[in-house]
């Protein structure tokens, strides 16, 4: 059954922070259950420390698709504007307020009455792109 996946690599963040896109950058992928941990160590732009920080199972969605649909609201970084992403695509800037904003109104939806302080981990990125990119 084909996953859908989000991961990232703490180099290839180092990276973009020093280019000044933004520490927080990862790539989304489909990939089929049995093979997803083969896909993840083969690496992407030169860099072999990815890490899948969210997964779901989906039917009858592409990587393509999937892709385009969160392009649509997110902003992936053009590979052909960066020699070390070239031939890589899927991989999103996020920007911390909007995975916030997320949160807080998926919370206030729920009704819960505390929405406290926020502290992101690589997860709650992965939760926010994998909604974005399925809906």
């Amino acid at each position: 059954m084909p996953v859908i996946f989000v991961a990232r690599s703490s180099k290839l963040g180092k990276w973009a922070s020093d280019v000044g896109l933004s520490k927080h950058v990862y790539k989304v992928g489909v990939a089929e259950a049995s093979e997803l941990k083969a896909v993840v160590a083969s690496g992407w732009a030169g860099e072999a420390d990815w890490a899948v920080v969210k997964k779901e199972a989906v039917e009858g969605i592409t990587e393509e698709d999937a892709i385009a649909r969160l392009a649509a609201k997110q902003k992936m970084i053009d590979p052909n504007l960066y020699p070390k992403l070239r031939g890589t695509t899927g991989v999103f800037k996020v920007l911390p307020a909007q995975v916030e904003n997320h949160i807080l109104v998926a919370r206030a939806l729920s009704g819960a009455s505390e929405l406290g302080e926020l502290k992101l981990k690589p997860a709650d990125f992965g939760e926010y792109l994998i909604h974005n990119a399925l809906k």
